[in-house]
């Protein structure tokens, strides 16, 4: 008994000392991990969406409102209400897109940012702070901004708008936050007042360790089934409608 003690003993600091000399690549571990399952999701999905470019050798990131029509016409956006939240409002231009575009006087538009960039770092080239933007003034009367990191920002706003978020008209999510803290936090504290019908777009769904690991998370911890809708720049931005929640 006591030398099989000892053996187990043997085997738990040798997978220890093997962990600690690992531990300075675990983010890349998890890159590659995460980069093996999109591989396998976008050649098991590359077929089933109604609007696609895969594969093409070039990005065109203008391409994406290209993405937006085909959701619009879709599902008759232009003259329906519609309920849109934007997650990364940046410059504004896909905003100012569906502003145009979801005509209807009972549509409402909310976009969230901290207008002074990134929280965090974003992969290797965008620091914390990159692609800050001025908070756009914008005539149409329907929308309205909410400034500062979404962790410090959705609950209060869910907390005031639950009537906005149960209203009976399609959502419309756009997540341009680029980063997992912020997407997968956001979808966890919408996920109550998420419907079948509703569309989910992700602005850089294809980048391994971001978008992609929190849709991934979000749908294996939530039981939630999307079906992908439409997909632009090799699955750079895919769109997603809730098929079962």
């Amino acid at each position: 008994m006591l030398r099989k003690l000892n053996s187990v003993v043997k085997d738990l600091i040798l997978v220890s000392r093997i962990a600690y000399i690992i531990y300075p690549f675990r983010k890349l571990l998890l890159f590659l991990y995460n980069l093996s399952e999109l591989t396998v999701w976008i050649n098991r999905n590359k077929r089933n969406t109604g609007s696609n470019d895969f594969f093409r050798l070039t990005r065109n990131y203008h391409e994406r409102l290209n993405g937006f029509a085909f959701i619009a016409d879709k599902y008759q956006l232009e003259n329906k209400p519609v309920s849109y939240f934007e997650f990364g409002v940046a410059s504004g231009v896909s905003f100012e897109w569906w502003l145009q575009h979801a005509k209807h006087a009972d549509s409402k538009f909310f976009g969230f940012d901290t207008f002074e960039g990134l929280p965090e770092d974003w992969g290797l080239f965008f620091k914390k702070g990159a692609m800050a933007h001025d908070m756009k003034a914008i005539a149409d009367e329907r929308h309205h901004f909410v400034k500062g990191i979404f962790q410090d920002t959705m609950r209060n706003f869910v907390n005031e708008n639950r009537a906005i978020l149960h209203l009976d008209q399609r959502k419309v999510l756009l997540f341009d936050a680029d980063l997992f803290s912020s997407t997968i936090y956001v979808l966890t504290q919408l996920y109550p007042y998420l419907r079948t019908g509703d569309v989910l777009i992700f602005d850089e769904f294809n980048v391994p360790s971001h978008e992609f690991y929190a849709m991934k998370i979000f749908q294996d911890c939530f039981y939630v089934k999307l079906r992908p809708v439409s997909a632009i720049n090799n699955f750079y931005q895919t769109a997603f409608e809730i098929e079962k929640i």
